[in-house]
């Protein structure tokens, strides 16, 4: 079995199938056979996790399993108490309730690399960061919720999935892991 721990750079697409004008998995030398466990948005960046082993798949991406997945978002204006408290309470989104996140407001900028192409800047509204954890995945979830609370994603990071991290990787670099590792 395979286990590929990659950083996503923004502005590449969560599979193998070129799209025109947009860069995908198949550039960056992955082993044949190896599938992303869930995915990240074309816009989003991080740790993402490929295998060819089934079992961990469906162990990591399952709801049941309530994996925790952790990532640092820049969002506009700064949340207040009440927001973060609704984002911890769960919001609804697509008229269903999310899991309760952990969420923090971080008091300074958290060591990113730049991005490629910089967020938008606006000289009148600040922008805050926060760290959320969730245990479910749905469809550009955190996006969802922090815009739900009046605080749109400006920029998402997927720092860690269960034990794993992006410790040592630069974006669009990867390493194998062992099993026990993902587990």
């Amino acid at each position: 079995m395979i286990y590929c721990l990659f950083n996503k750079p923004y502005s590449v697409l969560c599979q193998f199938t070129p799209e025109e004008g947009k860069r995908c998995l198949n550039e960056f030398g992955f082993p044949k056979g190896v599938y992303p466990v869930g995915r990240l948005d074309y816009d989003s960046e991080g740790l993402l996790l490929l295998t060819d082993d089934n079992e961990v798949k469906h162990r990591l991406t399952d709801p049941a399993f309530e994996r925790p997945k952790t990532y640092l978002a820049q969002v506009e204006r700064i949340p207040d108490e009440e927001a973060l408290q609704r984002l911890r309470d769960g919001v609804v989104i697509e008229g269903k309730r999310t899991r309760p996140a952990e969420v923090r407001l971080l008091t300074d900028e958290p060591s990113l690399p730049p991005r490629s192409v910089p967020v938008r800047f606006r000289k009148n509204v600040p922008t805050a960061w926060l760290e959320l954890t969730i245990r479910e995945g749905r469809n550009r979830q955190v996006r969802k919720m922090t815009a739900a609370v009046g605080h749109p994603t400006l920029r998402l990071v997927r720092i860690r999935l269960g034990a794993l991290t992006l410790d040592g990787l630069a974006p669009g670099e990867w390493k194998n892991v062992s099993r026990t590792d993902v587990l």
